[in-house]
């Protein structure tokens, strides 16, 4: 990998590094013509872009069963590694629940409560590739959060992969189907004759699945639209180049479109970064995809002026990852508000939160960080407020309310009020 500076990066380097985008206006008058026809056809719709697109005659779309004796039948080592991931995500996630509330404000008793939607569709990548994690991830706190009925889509293949569905089952969901891509977003969105429509769907996916996501959003809600997987690491001196460049090389292995970049402020530690890389790089299992993720325009390794420069740079570029290996790393991270999921020192690879930490890796990517965080309990729950007003402290509202009822010209509201007092 090259070392550039910071201070010398040009426009359309800038661009690359923090316009970062999933991809999805290029497919989505495609993805349209797919998401409206599994609309209007269902189940015919859906068994044509499932041999279109994933190369498989679908007999049962709902392969629940299947999930099942996936679970009975996978070994004993796998069983046991899914159990724990799945329990360390649920023991997580079972912090984020709030509780209702009410409380009295000078006899205006004000409140909210926590309800949990009733059906909700996860999207798994898979088919015949293994995806667990992504099963657990979704799917358990879905559960948590006490949702009622916990669809799963996942891609189908000719032999599905036992792993991800025995993970699907462990976590809970009540129903799998075996669609994949655009069109298993728009079942779930939709319904069709075997799929029930769900209030909600999340879950990671290809530029397809994220743009169907886009494109049913306003019938159904989302969690948020990602992109390709992307990690930022903040190194100082104290850095081990060689963690450093393992973090860049592990997301590297995702996508070909992923961004992996490392910044620091000591130009030796950013030399043995990009060495470190080149060192570790024939080991890799996906080397030609780790190679396109290390050469595309949004990677590489940044040497910046100071670490409070490196610090302003993490700030804007808002990553779905973030690894802090630096003495200080609580300084750090302390001046970083925006950021997915942060790993903080050498001994928390992203790997972790990846499977098994217990926290989530449905995370914003983009930029969006900025903007929202990642998948959680609360994401399946809804609020509502809930008030009570004595009479006394309707009374001491009155005249606020009538008289901003008079400027917006709603007097049936203000006569609501009024009335009461007759």
């Amino acid at each position: 990998m090259e070392v550039r500076e910071i201070e010398a990066l040009g426009p359309e380097e800038r661009a690359a590094l923090f316009g970062r985008d999933a991809g999805v206006e290029e497919v989505r008058n495609d993805v349209r013509r797919i998401v409206g026809r599994v609309r209007d056809e269902g189940d015919v719709a859906v068994r044509e872009f499932c041999r279109e697109f994933d190369g498989v005659e679908v007999g049962n779309i709902d392969v629940t069963d299947a999930a099942e004796r996936a679970h009975e039948r996978v070994d004993d080592d796998l069983l046991d590694a899914i159990r724990a991931a799945a329990d360390n995500v649920r023991e997580f996630h079972e912090k984020q629940l709030p509780a209702d509330w009410r409380e009295d404000f000078d006899g205006r008793e004000l409140g909210r409560r926590f309800r949990p939607l009733e059906r909700v569709g996860v999207y798994v990548p898979g088919g015949a590739a293994a995806y667990p994690s992504s099963a657990l991830m979704g799917v358990v706190p879905a559960t948590v959060a006490g949702v009622g009925h916990v669809a799963v889509a996942t891609p189908p293949a000719e032999e599905m992969n036992d792993a991800t569905l025995a993970a699907i089952h462990e976590a809970g969901a009540d129903v799998v189907y075996s669609i994949g891509g655009a069109q298993g977003v728009a079942a779930l969105a939709y319904g069709t004759e075997t799929v029930d429509a769900v209030q909600k769907i999340v879950g990671p996916g290809n530029r397809w699945v994220t743009a169907a996501k886009a494109e049913v959003r306003g019938n159904v809600d989302i969690d948020f639209l990602a992109g390709p997987s992307e990690v930022l690491v903040i190194a100082d001196e104290t850095a081990d180049p060689a963690f450093v460049a393992a973090e860049l090389l592990a997301q590297a292995e995702h996508d070909p479109h992923a961004s992996v970049v490392a910044v620091t402020a000591d130009p030796a530690l950013a030399d043995a970064v990009a060495e470190a890389v080149d060192d570790q790089l024939p080991d890799c299992g996906r080397r030609e995809t780790v190679e396109a993720a290390l050469n595309n325009d949004a990677s590489g390794v940044l040497l910046a002026r100071s670490m409070s420069e490196a610090v302003l740079f993490a700030e804007e570029y808002a990553a779905e990852h973030l690894s802090i290996q630096a003495e200080d790393d609580e300084a750090v991270l302390d001046r970083i508000d925006s950021a997915g999921s942060v790993f903080l020192g050498p001994y928390t690879p992203v790997a972790a939160g990846d499977y098994a930490s217990g926290t989530n890796h449905v995370l914003p990517t983009g930029g969006g960080a900025r903007r929202f965080g990642g998948l959680s309990a609360e994401t399946f729950l809804r609020s509502t407020t809930v008030q009570r007003l004595d009479k006394e402290a309707l009374t001491d509202l009155s005249e606020t309310i009538t008289t901003l009822a008079g400027a917006e010209g709603l007097d049936a509201h203000a006569e609501s009020v009024r009335r009461r007092f007759e």
